[in-house]
């Protein structure tokens, strides 16, 4: 199971139908993209203007966008609950993660992170989460009982400094605080490097005769800002489509 299987959930895509593409003007919600203060999180209109802007610049991104249309939104409610679900996806398959994402549910009520402290890594452990998981569950969850994270003060951030703030929880790295940062608040600019998914994509649609590390992945997508999110999600989008129509 790929890292983008995890974090889109393997949603039914509704893809928006291609269409002709007009480049003759950027529209001005994509060119308030280039000032971060006016940037809005991501919707379904920008992500298909942002589409067509990114199509218009790169002929490999053009042809995705012409065979698939734009991409679906793929969002989660932003919130503890989703980054437990987060952490629980990392290094397994989908429907481990969910089996176990449900089992937790059921189990705890109120899913909060107070709850989650008060029952503690060894309960966690019953349920059949790993240690490891366990402890990262519960030290999230006490890092914001203790208010030495604060969810709602990351959407007035910047990537970066968003980014840093995530990390600073041991269990969060950067391919999870990129998709916290991608799906739920639906920034415009994310570019999580060292998704496998991406990586095999960027390879195959562009021709190249080795794999990108992360530095060449970075590198790579530096002409897609300020949109370097909907470009991963264009990427992702064909993906699973050409899994899905692989497996048919």
């Amino acid at each position: 199971m790929t890292d983008i299987e995890s974090a889109v959930g393997l949603q039914e895509s509704r893809p928006s139908p291609p269409r002709q593409m007009a480049m003759t003007k950027v529209p001005e919600i994509v060119r308030n993209f280039h000032v971060p203060s006016k940037a809005p999180s991501l919707t379904r209109q920008i992500i298909f203007s942002a589409s067509q802007h990114l199509a218009g610049r790169d002929p490999h991104l053009a042809r995705l966008f012409t065979k698939n249309g734009a991409p679906p939104l793929w969002a989660r409610r932003p919130g503890f609950t989703t980054l437990i679900q987060i952490i629980l996806e990392q290094q397994v398959s989908l429907s481990s993660a969910a089996s176990m994402f449900r089992r937790l549910k059921d189990k705890i009520a109120p899913f909060t992170p107070g709850r989650f402290v008060e029952l503690g890594e060894a309960y966690l452990r019953s349920l059949g989460l790993t240690r490891q998981k366990s402890g990262y569950c519960v030290q999230l969850a006490g890092s914001i009982v203790a208010r030495e994270l604060s969810l709602p003060s990351l959407v007035s951030m910047r990537d970066l400094e968003a980014r840093a703030e995530l990390m600073r929880i041991k269990g969060i790295g950067m391919w999870s605080a990129d998709i916290y940062l991608l799906m739920a608040l639906r920034r415009p600019d994310i570019w999580p490097s060292g998704d496998v998914a991406l990586i095999s994509t960027v390879t195959t649609i562009k021709g190249l005769r080795t794999r990108p590390d992360a530095g060449q992945l970075l590198r790579i997508a530096e002409r897609w800002r300020p949109f370097r999110a909907v470009a991963a999600r264009m990427l992702w989008h064909h993906y699973l489509t050409q899994r899905k129509s692989r497996s048919r």
